[in-house]
């Protein structure tokens, strides 16, 4: 299938998610998060959690990174460029809901793409490649092709992947890993 039929068809998916389907895929989610070896990591990003989409809820991951000493950083969108800005999310960073409903900082100190060490990406669905599925604007794309190569990349999705996605562009970025309920 191509981007925009998965689009459309994992949208429908994860909307059909009763609370507590999503409740059960999130434990089993955030179980195999909390394995991961994250020693040598010192900031973490993160996508805050739309909820009108039905997202996977970061809000553990973030708390559980915070009480490792790990840095959460954030983005804010650019819908001039399509681009994303990052922020450092602490604890009292004041959050409001961009014109798409995406919660963004507003009195946060701006981040280096460079300083980032790790990358959890939000996708609908993926391949069997670790190529994504977003919401179309190509935000993540963009920044991802900004992070240092040894940045890790790792998309969350409440579904398995699929063999392949027909149409990947030169643009795409793989990910290093998908985490999905096992």
């Amino acid at each position: 299938m191509i981007k925009l039929e998965l689009r459309k068809l994992y949208k429908q998916k994860r909307n059909a998610l009763t609370d507590l389907e999503k409740e059960q895929l999130q434990k089993s989610i955030y179980l195999q998060i909390f394995e991961l070896h994250t020693d040598n990591i010192s900031n973490v990003h993160l996508f805050l959690s739309m909820r009108k989409f039905n997202e996977i809820d970061t809000t553990p991951i973030i708390n559980f990174f915070r009480e490792k000493g790990k840095k959460i950083i954030v983005s804010r969108c650019n819908f001039e460029d399509d681009t994303l800005s990052h922020f450092y999310f602490e604890k009292d960073t004041q959050l409001e809901l961009n014109k798409f409903g995406v919660p963004e900082p507003i009195n946060a100190k701006e981040a280096l793409v460079k300083d980032i060490d790790l990358v959890f990406v939000p996708l609908l669905i993926s391949d069997e490649e670790n190529y994504r599925v977003g919401y179309g604007k190509g935000f993540y794309d963009r920044f991802l092709s900004e992070c240092r190569e040894d940045t890790r990349t790792i998309g969350l999705n409440f579904f398995p992947p699929i063999k392949k996605i027909e149409d990947i562009h030169e643009f795409d970025v793989p990910l290093e890993m998908v985490i999905y309920p096992k």
